[in-house]
């Protein structure tokens, strides 16, 4: 689809549903493709239909190598908040035909898969061992 034609599509969208910012459904359409070539890849070469519970994990991938600690806080202020969020954001690109879909897919997809969120932020999170001391080397004191 031509750049054009998105974003008319999601300016045609944000008319009757303001809960995303334009760039949730840029990086959603981007996620997708991300999603895509992955799977082409381990699939030698061919691509097939995306699931909803494997366009999430590759949303939270892409967004985790693409925005990296920062990925938690810009999915908030875009108003992506939780699974049901990307699913929603599917479903109106579908209405808008600017994503296909099978007769088996539907909303509940996304159905909370796992917590957004912590999936974007514990990556960068201090690693706790079974005590719930923090890992790593001990910063000691600090001279003064």
């Amino acid at each position: 689809m031509q750049a054009m034609q998105f974003e008319q599509s999601v300016l045609s969208i944000l008319k009757r549903d303001k809960r995303f910012d334009p760039q949730a459904y840029v990086f959603l359409k981007d996620a997708l493709d991300f999603t895509l070539k992955r799977i082409a890849e381990s699939n030698g070469g061919q691509p097939r239909h995306v699931s909803g519970p494997e366009l999430l994990v590759g949303f939270r991938d892409a967004a985790l190598e693409q925005f990296g600690p920062m990925a938690s806080t810009l999915m908030k202020e875009w108003g992506v908040r939780k699974c049901g969020d990307v699913g929603d954001m599917v479903f109106l690109l579908i209405e808008e035909q600017v994503f296909g879909k099978q007769e088996s897919d539907c909303k509940e997809d996304f159905s909370e898969i796992f917590d957004l969120d912590e999936a974007l932020s514990s990556p960068f999170l201090p690693k706790r061992n079974q005590t719930g001391a923090v890992r790593g080397k001990s910063l000691g004191s600090v001279p003064s």
